[in-house]
């Protein structure tokens, strides 16, 4: 499984489905709510992790009448566990870059 570019939508897209619970799982809509963004970015970033295997989807068993089936979204154990190590070593490096501008004490 290679990582996706980490560019600030993909890091929003995997914030949100980080947070998502069985309680209150990722849907296409609900990722874009989350993460602020268009379903013209949301949609090609899942697109890119369904393919690096970080993701796996399925349709609702039963759709609410008036509208189509919703498509869930969940990162799979390994991407779960990518997503996290990607986005921890974002921060550390960040951090580090801001503590050499001299930013931090």
């Amino acid at each position: 499984m290679t990582a996706p570019r980490l560019t600030k939508p993909t890091i929003a897209v995997l914030e949100a489905l980080l947070a998502a619970t069985a309680d209150a799982p990722a849907w296409g809509l609900s990722i874009c709510r989350d993460a602020d963004l268009g379903s013209g970015t949301v949609y090609p970033i899942l697109d890119r992790l369904l393919e690096r295997g970080w993701v796996t989807s399925y349709e609702e068993a039963e759709p609410h009448p008036g509208r189509p089936a919703r498509r869930y979204y969940e990162l799979t154990g390994a991407g779960r566990s990518q997503a996290r190590e990607a986005l921890e070593a974002r921060r550390a490096k960040r951090s580090l870059r801001y503590r050499l501008a001299g930013g931090a004490a």
